[in-house]
């Protein structure tokens, strides 16, 4: 699948398969949206919103308000590749997310997943 692919599908379609894997594994979609705001700036109402909406999943990561600076310290293997490496700046963006629901997936507690201080 070419990145233009992904970049262009609905962020909302994305989105609830997410949170289907995060929910699977016991976690919930609160947390999802915890961790998709984190590493975004969006605020809940707004996430809520772009869910309504006809957003691309490109778009969902272009117009992210405040991306966390902490999101460099995301680093692991998504799908074969390692996040940290990936050239494609939007495309690791998306990738950092996937990450993120995959460490929630895995059962890891939230504040090593917001990468906080001990």
């Amino acid at each position: 699948m070419t990145n233009d692919k992904v970049f262009n599908m609905d962020f909302a379609k994305i989105y609830s398969l997410l949170v289907a894997k995060a929910e699977k594994k016991g976690r919930t979609a609160d947390e999802v949206a915890e961790v998709t705001c984190w590493l975004t700036g969006y605020r809940r109402e707004e996430l809520k919103r772009l869910q309504e909406e006809s957003v691309t999943y490109g778009d969902f990561f272009r117009q992210a308000p405040s991306p966390n600076p902490n999101r460099k310290q995301i680093t692991g293997v998504v799908c074969g590749i390692r996040v940290e490496n990936i050239e494609d700046l939007l495309m690791q963006e998306i990738r950092y997310l996937d990450k993120l629901v995959d460490e929630l997936a895995k059962g890891k507690p939230m504040e090593k997943i917001l990468r906080k201080e001990a």
